[in-house]
């Protein structure tokens, strides 16, 4: 018969973290052994909110708007990502507040602070056009992101990978409407 040893923690003082945890607990989450610029991150996600934003503004507007004989079907696509934009900027403002910043939902600058822009388009290819360049900035300011935050700070860089994932299906679904 195999007796079992006793496993080690792989916390090496549990008595440290107890102890650090008591201290500045009005902060909540954001600890003492967080690693990122909190400005610079905060800052960071406060673009992409805007960027959700004009996103979710571009898209709604391209759902009322879209005609023509193929309108029905992107009508659909455009209003699904204008959802998920939506629930991206919520996610965003989520975790602006979780390290103890203020999400930027003022319409004064908006379209300054964002990355992508608000372009209408004459047409539905058009409009697909510009939702795509919309996604494709979008990616490439995520990925950015992404490689900013590194290792210092988990849970906003997967978040960050989570709404790259789903900005990449976006475009995907874009690229496939114009074929």
């Amino acid at each position: 018969m195999k007796t079992e040893k006793p496993q080690a923690s792989m916390i090496k003082d549990v008595q440290s973290i107890r102890e650090r945890a008591r201290q500045h607990i009005e902060e909540g989450a954001l600890t003492a052994d967080y690693k990122a610029d909190r400005d610079t991150v905060i800052k960071l996600l406060n673009e992409a909110l805007a960027t959700e934003i004009v996103c979710v503004l571009r898209y709604r507007r391209h759902y009322f708007m879209a005609q023509g004989m193929n309108a029905e079907s992107v009508k659909a696509e455009f209003l699904a990502h204008a959802g998920e934009e939506q629930a991206h900027a919520d996610e965003l403002a989520e975790r602006i507040v979780q390290l103890g910043g203020e999400p930027n939902l003022s319409p004064d600058g908006l379209s300054s602070r964002s990355h992508s822009e608000y372009v209408e388009g004459e047409d539905l290819e058009e409009m697909i056009k510009e939702d795509l360049i919309a996604e494709r900035i979008a990616i490439e300011s995520y990925r950015d992101m992404i490689a900013f935050v590194g290792s210092d700070d988990p849970t906003t860089r997967r978040l960050l990978e989570t709404i790259l994932m789903k900005e990449e299906e976006h475009a995907e679904d874009l690229v496939s409407l114009l074929k």
